[in-house]
């Protein structure tokens, strides 16, 4: 029979959707989406389907997402992070839909990644 240790040390978490006014300093993000506008007359080249100047826009997956990124600032609509290797990166909530960490898996990845840089 597995101790509650056992269980504990491989318990499952889940991200939870966070308002940027709810995040603060030392807290864990990943950012979940990203929005893409483009101007419509990019789009298919069919004038019929949107007027020229309305913009199209498109959810789309990040490359990092998952990677954690510990929050610096928040000056709102903006969330000034640091990646586990140092390098600062600007997300601005009105395009990305970041997503908080839970504290301890936040800490262990950010650790690992340190290590692998």
């Amino acid at each position: 029979m597995k101790s509650t240790a056992d269980k504990a040390a491989f318990s499952t978490s889940v991200v939870a959707r966070i308002a940027g006014e709810d995040l603060k300093p030392g807290d864990f993000v990943t950012a979940l989406a990203e929005m893409i506008e483009l101007p419509s007359f990019l789009w298919c080249c069919d004038s019929a389907a949107a007027p020229k100047d309305e913009l199209v826009r498109l959810r789309y997956l990040p490359r990092e997402a998952g990677e954690p990124f510990k929050v610096m600032v928040v000056c709102l609509p903006f969330v000034y992070t640091k990646r586990a290797n140092g390098k600062l990166t600007t997300f601005d909530t009105r395009k990305h839909q970041l997503v908080k960490l839970d504290n301890l898996s936040g800490k262990k990845v950010w650790k690992r990644m340190r290590c692998n840089s």
